[in-house]
């Protein structure tokens, strides 16, 4: 390791807070544009800019690569090609950052659709006193489809509101189904959430066959990765009410275009990636991959370190 290491962000606005490594690296910062022609002089890439998928373009390229690149988000299917998976270099996530955030704005969702707030919303705007009935989210069922941190924080507070809630994962074991499960669970939950990574086991599992188990008063939420989701299959299952409504805080195409169908679907919430999103944040992130390299620099052992064949930091 050379006696200064070298740190290359990917960078996106504000840039990270490096606090106490102020000094001890050298920091040089890229865009996309200049990404490919830095990553040679790097020792280590931080991945600021997530909506990015820079790394991916500018990895098979020649020269030296980072050995380790931290991305501060949970997922990795921005950055994972096939160069950067076969290469030695170790890949880490800002997992456990998001869980709660994103579970609670699972709930707030969930309650929002229960109680009709949408239309609520709206019929304020319109000046109309219209009462109605709204349903009781204590009692009903859901199944969350992934097992990782976000998915079982996404349980615990949906249990909370008296929810009962059964996980799903890639492997069963203890309080965890294992995919056989899953259309058996789909044609009784109430809530559907999925918080699955992005892998090719997982791109396209929520088709018209799935939206087609579900229960027609059954409401679909996706907090994982939009391409879980076939989106032409939601819209279809919605306007023929195969399913009672569904909220989308992930999409295929981020930013969703001013003029995607998306936008005026019947019963879709449609929301800009922003559940993890909360005050305070981006200082977390960075103090995160503060503490991560400095365990780095001392040659300790890396935490939420990505099985790349996989997709995803084992423990799912």
């Amino acid at each position: 390791m050379a006696a200064v290491p070298t740190l290359l962000v990917l960078d996106a606005d504000p840039l990270p807070r490096l606090g106490r490594l102020m000094g001890r690296v050298r920091v040089l910062h890229a865009d996309e544009a200049s990404l490919a022609a830095r990553l040679p002089e790097a020792d280590v890439l931080l991945v600021w800019d997530t909506t990015s998928h820079a790394v991916r373009a500018a990895w098979p390229g020649e020269g030296p690569r980072p050995r380790w690149v931290h991305t501060a988000s949970a997922g990795v299917d921005h950055l994972l090609c096939p160069e950067l998976v076969a290469s030695d270099t170790v890949v880490t996530t800002a997992r456990g950052l998001f869980d709660q955030p994103v579970a609670e704005y699972v709930a707030a969702l969930v309650l929002a659709m229960a109680k009709d707030l949408p239309r609520t919303w709206d019929l304020q705007r319109r000046g109309e006193w219209r009462p109605r009935e709204s349903r009781r989210v204590a009692g009903t069922r859901a199944v969350v489809v992934g097992s990782g941190p976000v998915g079982r924080a996404v349980a615990r507070t949906l249990k909370a509101l008296g929810v009962t809630a059964a996980v799903v994962g890639r492997v069963p074991r203890t309080g965890i189904h294992g995919p056989q499960d899953l259309d058996r669970l789909l044609a009784r939950a109430d809530w559907v959430v999925a918080a699955a990574p992005l892998t090719e086991r997982t791109h396209g599992m929520f088709d018209l066959r799935r939206f087609g188990v579900m229960q027609p008063s059954a409401r679909f939420v996706n907090v994982g990765r939009g391409r879980l989701v076939v989106e032409d299959a939601l819209v279809h299952a919605l306007t023929r009410r195969w399913i009672a409504g569904a909220a989308l805080d992930v999409l295929a195409t981020e930013p969703l275009p001013a003029d995607s169908p998306l936008w005026h679907v019947p019963g879709l919430i449609v929301s800009p990636h922003m559940g993890g999103d909360t005050v305070g944040r981006r200082d977390e992130l960075g103090e995160q991959f503060v503490e991560l390299f400095e365990r780095w620099a001392a040659g300790r052992t890396l935490r939420n370190v990505v099985d790349k064949q996989r997709g995803y930091v084992p423990g799912h």
